[in-house]
C-alpha cells in the first residue's frame, strides 16, 4: 500500500529560559555554603549516575576541585544500579561517554559492582552500598531531580533514589525492583532515610534543568536536609517541564531514544506511554502510534524503552545490545518496555506502517509530530492538521515552510 505522506513544518515552542551560565562558580559556592567540613586527606567518594545531564562533566569537575580545596581526597564512583550492562567496565564507559574521564575530571574513577550489606533495621528488605563509598570517609551524591518515568509520588527521580539504587549498585536495584512500583514509590524514601542516618553520605548536589535541557538549578544540600529540599526541587521541575503542544496525535516520530535521554529511553510524561502492568496509562497525550528511529550513542546499545514504541527502523535494530538491554529490563521487572516493536526497513516505511494502523483517518489530515527526543521540545515538526490547531490557539510558534520528511532512500531528513 502506498500513499502520499503529509509534508511537515518546523515550529518552535517558547519556554522559561532562565539558566545558569557560571557552572563551576555556582557549584563551588553551593558546596562551600552548606558548611560541611572535612579532615585533611579525607577520602571522599563522589557518586555520579548514568543520566545525560547538561554540564555534568563540568559540575563533577568543579565538585572534585572544591573538595580538594576543602582538604579532601576525592574520587569518582559510578552510581547507576544495573546500567552499563551491570558490569564495572560498562559503568565506567557510561561515565566516560558523558565526558567524566579521569583526565578531564582530575580524579580516579573506581568502578566496581562489589557492595557491602548495611544493617536493614526494621525495613524488611536488604540494604547495600558500593564498597568504595562505604570505605570512604565521606560520600557525595550528584543527580538531576526530575519527574519519574515509572510513577508519581512525593519524591521521584533524584538524590534519594541515587542514595538507594545508585549507590546500592545492581544488588540494590534487584532488591527494590522486585517489589515493582511499590518498591520505587514507597520503599525508596524510607530506605533513603535509613541509609542517610547510618552511612557516610554528607551531601547531595541536586540539579534541575529547564525545558531547553539547560542547567537551571545547582543546589548543594546537607544529608539531613536532602528529602525536604528535594521536594522543592521536584516541584520546580514539575512547573518547568516541557510538553507536546497538543493532546491527541495519530503518529509521534521520535528521532532518538536513549538512556541518556530518559531512564526508559523516552519520557512517558511526554509521550503518554507508561507500559507497566497494573499501572494506569497517562490521560494525555493520547498517541495512536509511536515511531523510534535510532538509539543514541550514549545508550551504549541499551534499548530499554523500545517497547514504548510501535515501530522502529532496521538501523535502530542494528544498534541494540540485547544483553545490556535485557539485564536492565529484567532488573526493572517492567518487561513490556523491553519488547520488540515492528521493524521497518527505513523511516518512510515505519511512517507508512504507522499511518496504516492509526485508525480510520484521512491521511492528509493525519495529526503527526516529529521530535528529536523527549528532552528537546523547543523545536519540532508538525503536520498541517496539527499546525491548524496551533494557529487556532495562537500557539504556532513561528512556523516555517512545509517540507518533505524523507529522502530518496526513505531515510528521515535531519533536523
Amino acid at each position: 500500500m502506498s500513499f502520499a505522506i503529509p509534508k511537515m513544518v518546523k515550529i518552535r515552542q517558547t519556554f522559561e529560559p532562565g539558566h545558569i551560565e557560571e557552572i563551576e562558580r555556582t557549584t563551588r559556592e553551593q558546596i562551600l555554603s552548606v558548611g560541611v567540613s572535612l579532615k585533611a586527606g579525607a577520602r571522599v567518594a563522589i557518586a555520579v549516575g548514568s543520566r545525560g545531564i547538561a554540564n555534568l562533566d563540568r559540575i563533577v569537575k568543579a565538585t572534585v576541585e572544591t573538595i580538594r580545596e576543602m582538604g579532601g581526597d576525592p574520587f569518582i564512583i559510578p552510581a547507576m544500579g544495573s546500567h552499563g550492562g551491570a558490569t564495572a567496565e560498562g559503568q565506567r564507559q557510561v561515565l566516560e561517554g558523558y565526558g567524566v574521564t579521569e583526565e578531564y575530571i582530575g580524579a580516579e574513577i573506581r568502578s566496581s559492582m562489589e557492595v557491602v550489606s548495611l544493617p536493614p533495621g526494621n525495613l524488611g528488605h536488604r540494604v547495600y552500598m558500593d564498597r568504595h563509598a562505604f570505605e570512604a570517609d565521606a560520600t557525595i551524591v550528584i543527580n538531576r531531580v526530575k519527574v519519574h518515568t515509572d510513577y508519581h509520588g512525593t519524591t521521584e527521580s533524584g538524590l534519594l533514589k541515587m542514595c538507594v539504587i545508585g549507590l546500592g549498585k545492581h544488588a540494590m536495584a534487584l532488591e527494590i525492583h522486585r517489589y515493582g512500583v511499590y518498591g520505587l514509590k514507597e520503599l525508596i524514601p524510607v530506605t533513603a532515610r535509613h541509609i542517610l542516618q547510618d552511612s557516610n553520605i554528607i551531601m547531595g548536589i541536586g540539579i534541575v534543568e529547564n525545558a531547553y535541557d539547560q542547567t537551571a538549578v545547582i543546589q548543594a544540600i546537607r544529608a539531613e536536609d536532602l528529602e525536604r529540599e528535594e521536594l522543592k526541587l521536584l516541584d520546580f521541575c514539575r512547573r518547568h517541564m516541557p510538553c507536546l503542544p497538543v493532546d491527541k496525535l495519530d503518529v509521534l516520530i521520535v528521532d532518538q531514544l536513549g538512556k541518556d535521554i530518559s531512564g526508559v529511553g523516552m519520557d512517558p510524561n511526554i509521550t503518554g506511554r507508561m507500559r507497566i502492568r497494573g499501572q494506569q496509562e497517562p490521560v494525555r497525550p493520547n498517541v495512536s502510534n509511536i515511531i523510534a528511529l535510532e538509539l543514541t550513542e550514549g545508550s551504549h546499545g541499551n534499548a530499554l524503552g523500545m517497547g514504548l514504541a510501535d515501530f522502529i527502523t532496521r538501523r535502530f535494530y542494528g544498534q541494540i545490545d540485547f544483553e545490556a538491554t535485557y539485564e536492565n529490563v529484567l532488573t526493572s521487572t517492567f518487561t513490556e518496555r523491553g519488547k520488540m516493536p515492528i521493524v521497518a526497513e527505513n523511516a518512510r516505511q515505519a511512517m507508512t506502517y504507522a499511518l496504516r494502523t492509526a485508525g480510520p483517518i484521512n491521511i492528509p489530515d493525519a495529526r503527526i509530530i516529529r521530535i528529536r527526543n523527549t528532552l528537546k521540545l523547543d523545536e519540532m515538526y508538525v503536520s498541517p492538521a496539527v499546525l491548524r490547531e496551533l494557529v487556532l490557539n495562537d500557539t504556532d510558534g513561528n512556523a516555517g515552510e512545509m517540507q518533505e520528511m524523507f529522502d530518496g532512500d526513505g531515510n528521515i531528513i535531519p533536523f
